[in-house]
């Protein structure tokens, strides 16, 4: 979506859409429950549990860094990796209300 476009959009329409957006992809569901499995790693690490190359695992990476998910610090040469706990409680809680907010209707379709 265009920057234009989501001006059009709430802030929490609009974080939400980033956190699905993050979440959106098999790859980066694999790499958050690797953090989340390992509290934190180093991004080699990552790219020998997945079938993945180095560069692409990067990109995941990037994508999820992006949403705020995770975090990472330089350390050396390397980048360690981690859940962003503050991040991932603020997307917990936005994504739980949006799931929950379904109504019980009469049948619909």
């Amino acid at each position: 979506m265009g920057a234009g476009k989501q001006e059009e959009f709430s802030v929490k329409h609009n974080r939400i859409s980033k956190y699905a957006k993050a979440l959106a992809h098999p790859a980066r569901v694999a790499i958050l429950q690797f953090l989340l499995k390992n509290n934190g790693c180093i991004c080699g690490d990552i790219v020998e549990e997945l079938p993945l190359s180095q560069s692409t695992v990067s990109q995941h990476l990037k994508e999820l860094k992006e949403s705020g998910l995770i975090k990472g610090e330089i350390e050396g040469a390397k980048v360690c990796y981690c859940i962003d706990e503050k991040e991932w409680m603020v997307a917990k809680s936005l994504l739980d209300k949006f799931f929950s907010s379904i109504v019980e209707r009469k049948r619909c379709c």
